[in-house]
């Protein structure tokens, strides 16, 4: 017990010249950068203060003189009132400007605290001659101390002075403090009630701290100190009894004597090994009960004397708001756990219902086409981990810490293992059951997965069939349409119609607005291609001999699209031939001097002959060269 009582005396020892030192530290650690921008800041401020100075001692001279103007003299009174009354609305303007600019400056200058025995007074905001506003808190905080520790204090000994430039307080003949008019535009409020303000908060300060520092008054603090301490070590010593007897009593009690723990067949712990466990948990929470009576203690301490206060309210911050945190956290989780149990019923009963399904299939009684008996149980195998770990990630945003370290490492070790399933005929099944939810394509789309293009005839475990244009089958495993891009040009063509195209390049000589026509009615004389929407044509590029027109045509019949194309692309050339438009691409050279078109003779007049080669002779005259 006597080592217990040297310990808690040490630390409460150690801990109070440790707080003293860092309040020590924390008071007198100067914040350059931070005076440094104050000074930079509060120059504007300092012009305009300098600038109502002047005309206050301007305006202090012109009421002297006007009082000394005798009644005869009333012109130059006049004029005198007259420049008086202008020099207060130049100050009412200053005072105004000065106090917009200080507004202006309050959100990025912080004050100085003037912080006597761990109460703040006021704060400083500006300098004063050559004392920046660190100085002068310091100073009035040295002037506090030096008066409150003196044998003798009187509050009528403290008074208020006018001085040219401020309102002094003083103690006697010495000066304290100092507070000027800028100092009250700090404070929003008059010069005079922000001294009389300040003088009541000095007087209130020195004498709490006089009280709090009297030979009783620490004689009584050092007497409750003992008594506390006297009392904790009264407690631990009855925890320990309380723990002993406790301790004796349940390992008395037949169940926890006797007996091991058993889970079914086997044994977890026997008699001996329970009896251990027990005993260590007893131990253990024993030590922790003591702790937290120490850590308690240690507030109490600490706030009995006023220096370590401020550290008291700390240590029970330490706990309180961890507390707080925890209760608001659990009181905020609420509706987070209600969906979870909600979710985890919801899933119980799904998982319920595919095992009926399951169990169905195996006794014959449901029946579906292309899937066997002997599926039934490996598909609810896998359907089941499907769902749970579907369930996992429906709960998974509602648990609290899910975006710790911890759940993200989980993650990636199921990641990891989704990897190395997926490899192999497993890999081809999760694939399948994975496109099923996806729902990529259905039996009957018409898709392109990979290089394969054709028609969905049947959909497996492990791989989906596609018929080609061809009526070729081909085989696609399920892992490799998962590593393939799908494309689907079923899925939208009932609703919106699927957009065929193709492209033809025109000479330049031919108009572009010609063309676009000649596509349209090509495209809307093509079976199977919808007038509505309508045609559009783009025109892709200009090249060095030719123009690209694309042109774009909606159809419902997207398993019919080689159908589509070879006729819209004789429709092309039909149009294109009756509109005497040859398609002279890609790389077909107009040489027209002896040489026909390309159009065919049915679409050309009866009398067409193809052009002469022409010649030019040194006269400059053409010759025609049949």
């Amino acid at each position: 017990m006597s080592r217990i009582f040297i310990f808690l005396v040490s630390l409460f020892c150690i801990q109070s010249f440790t707080s003293s030192a860092q309040q020590d530290s924390a008071r007198t650690k100067p914040d350059s950068s931070a005076i440094k921008r104050l000074d930079n800041d509060l120059d504007r401020v300092s012009q305009l203060s300098a600038e109502r100075l002047s005309d206050s001692l301007k305006r202090s001279e012109l009421e002297r003189r006007v009082n000394t103007l005798g009644a005869s003299e009333k012109s130059e009174r006049a004029a005198l009132l007259s420049e008086l009354s202008l020099l207060k609305k130049k100050d009412s303007v200053h005072r105004s400007r000065q106090q917009h600019q200080i507004d202006s400056l309050r959100a990025i200058i912080k004050g100085v605290p003037v912080i006597f025995h761990s109460d703040t007074l006021y704060y400083v905001y500006a300098k004063l001659g050559s004392f920046s506003a660190l100085d002068r808190a310091r100073a009035v905080v040295e002037r506090l101390e030096r008066i409150g520790d003196a044998p003798e204090f009187s509050m009528d000994s403290l008074r208020l002075s006018s001085a040219e430039q401020s309102t002094d307080l003083l103690y006697g003949r010495n000066l304290l403090l100092s507070i000027t008019e800028q100092d009250a535009l700090w404070a929003r409020t008059d010069l005079t009630i922000y001294a009389n303000g300040i003088r009541k908060k000095v007087s209130s300060a020195v004498q709490q701290y006089r009280k709090d520092n009297s030979w009783r008054v620490i004689l009584e603090e050092i007497l409750l100190t003992i008594l506390v301490i006297v009392v904790v070590i009264t407690l631990i010593y009855l925890i320990n009894k309380l723990f002993k007897k406790l301790s004796k009593k349940i390992l008395s009690i037949e169940r926890f004597s006797g007996k091991g723990i058993r889970i079914k067949n086997y044994e977890l712990l026997d008699a001996a090994h329970q009896q251990h466990v027990i005993t260590l948990i007893l131990k253990i929470v024993r030590f922790a009960v003591i702790l937290i009576v120490i850590y308690l203690a240690f507030p109490v301490l600490f706030g009995i004397f006023p220096f370590t206060r401020d550290l008291s309210v700390n240590l029970l911050g330490y706990i309180l708001s961890p507390l707080k945190k925890i209760g608001i956290s659990v009181w905020n989780y609420i509706p987070d756990l209600m969906t979870i149990l909600v979710l985890l019923v919801v899933f119980r009963y799904v998982i319920r219902f595919v095992h009926f399904i399951k169990v169905e299939i195996e006794r014959g009684k449901l029946t579906i086409p292309g899937f066997y008996k002997d599926w039934a149980n490996p598909t609810y195998q896998i359907i089941r981990v499907l769902i749970l770990a579907f369930m996992l990630i429906v709960i998974f945003p509602y648990l609290p810490g899910s975006d710790s370290g911890v759940f993200k490492g989980v993650s990636v070790f199921m990641g990891v293992l989704f990897t190395f399933g997926s490899a192999g005929a497993l890999g081809n099944v999760v694939a399948g059951l994975v496109l099923t939810y996806m729902r990529a394509f259905k039996i009957g789309d018409r898709v392109k997965i990979g290089d394969v293009t054709g028609d969905i005839t049947e959909k497996t475990l492990l791989v989906t069939r596609v018929r080609t244009i061809q009526n070729e089958i081909v085989s696609i495993p399920n892992s490799t349409v998962m590593s393939n891009h799908t494309v689907n040009f079923s899925i939208e063509a009932a609703d919106k119609g699927l957009i065929v195209n193709t492209t033809v390049t025109i000479g330049y000589d031919v108009p572009w607005r010609q063309v676009h026509q000649l596509l349209i009615d090509a495209a809307l004389a093509t079976p199977l291609i919808e007038a509505e929407p309508l045609p559009y044509v783009l025109q892709t590029s200009l090249d060095d001999y030719y123009v690209s027109y694309r042109l774009n045509a909606y159809t419902k019949s997207p398993n019919k699209q080689a159908v589509i194309y070879s006729g819209l692309h004789a429709n092309i050339q039909d149009k294109f031939n009756e509109a005497r438009v040859e398609i002279m691409s890609p790389h077909y050279k107009a040489l027209r001097d002896g040489n026909a078109t390309t159009i065919p003779q049915d679409y050309l007049p009866n009398n067409y002959q193809a052009p002469p080669f022409r010649t030019e002779t040194k006269k400059g005259k053409d010759v025609d060269i049949e």
